[in-house]
C-alpha cells in the first residue's frame, strides 16, 4: 500500500492489487475512509466522512491532481 501524500490528518493512498481499475486514491483519517477517481475526481464511495468533510477532501484531490496521477501513474509503470 504505497503512500502518496499525507496532509492534515489525511493518508492518500493506493493497493498494489488496482492497478486494474482507472486511477484513484484511498482516503483514510481515523476510521473513515473513502475512495476517488482521479480523472476527474468524483468520490466513489465513502465510510465514516460527514458531507461536508467529503467536499473539503474533493478540493483537497483538486489542489493536487497532477502530483496524486502522476504517482498512481509511475507506481503502475513499473
Amino acid at each position: 500500500m504505497p503512500t502518496i501524500l499525507r496532509t492534515g490528518p489525511y493518508r492518500l493512498f493506493c493497493y498494489s492489487s488496482d492497478q486494474h481499475e482507472p486511477a484513484h486514491v484511498h482516503v483514510e483519517r481515523d476510521d473513515k475512509k473513502a475512495k476517488y477517481w482521479l480523472k476527474p475526481i468524483i468520490l466513489q464511495s465513502s465510510v465514516g466522512f460527514a458531507r461536508q468533510e467529503l467536499i473539503d477532501i474533493s478540493r483537497l484531490l483538486e489542489r493536487n491532481q497532477e502530483l496524486l496521477f502522476k504517482s498512481w501513474n509511475d507506481y503502475f509503470a513499473r
